[in-house]
């Protein structure tokens, strides 16, 4: 018999001193793939204000095996070289000022990797980063969502601690919305869950578990729900009625 494992630490806590997680991988060893087997990569190609206050909390941190996760094979070995900004020397610099290095974070309140994508070309007509993370599974014990947030295409919540997160989310049932599908049923179920729990109960739901309701279900459905916005957990629950 094989050995099975049931118990899982998926969310790491930096107020305890001794916290630790467990990151699971998916591997396909015959085929060279290696990908994260629970949590849900994220790609944040914009900024707001949100994303800002995201990115000033994290840290720079040596690549591991975890900023391996969010690159392809070939890529792996940019995690190492560094920006045309630090040594135009580098392997990722492109003819003295262009680059197309990567660089490696950690987000110190979830112990996520992060990793930033950066596009430059020769002269700097363009000049844009990407980042790459993974989202958590669920929030920490005893800490409940208290307002979610959808931000052009990228959905946080905002914690019982102040935290801004990004939303617990399975890796095979991505949010959207302003359709009809399978991403904004996924985020409707996820409302109507936080909705139930008064906000308490966060782990993210896999695909087609969860009934959300009409009211839930209408507004991720609709051009309103494309806005930029704030919806504490009361806002939700009145969304959840309509």
């Amino acid at each position: 018999m094989s050995y099975t494992e049931h118990e899982l630490k998926t969310t790491y806590d930096p107020t305890d001193r001794a916290s630790w997680a467990n990151f699971v991988l998916y591997a396909e060893p015959d085929q060279d793939i290696v990908t994260t087997g629970l949590h849900s990569t994220t790609t944040i190609e914009h900024t707001s204000p949100y994303v800002q206050e995201w990115m000033h909390r994290l840290r720079r941190s040596t690549p591991n095996p975890l900023h391996a996760l969010l690159v392809t094979n070939q890529e792996m070995p940019r995690l190492f070289h560094p920006c045309v900004d630090e040594d135009a020397a580098s392997s990722s610099a492109v003819s003295g000022s262009g680059c197309v290095c990567r660089r490696t974070f950690t987000d110190p309140e979830f112990g996520t990797p992060v990793v930033a994508e950066h596009y430059r070309t020769v002269g700097r007509g363009t000049d844009r980063w990407t980042y790459q993370t993974l989202s958590p599974v669920s929030l920490r014990d005893g800490e409940s969502v208290t307002t979610l947030v959808i931000d052009r295409g990228t959905f946080w919540t905002r914690t019982s601690r102040g935290v801004l997160s990004l939303i617990p989310t399975h890796r095979a049932n991505g949010y959207n919305v302003g359709y009809s599908g399978g991403g904004p049923r996924a985020l409707a179920a996820y409302i109507q869950q936080l909705v139930d729990s008064d906000g308490k109960d966060t782990a993210a739901l896999g695909p087609g578990r969860g009934i959300p309701s009409q009211g839930a279900l209408a507004f991720t459905k609709s051009e309103a729900a494309k806005r930029t916005q704030e919806l504490t957990l009361n806002q939700l629950k009145t969304l959840a009625r309509s």
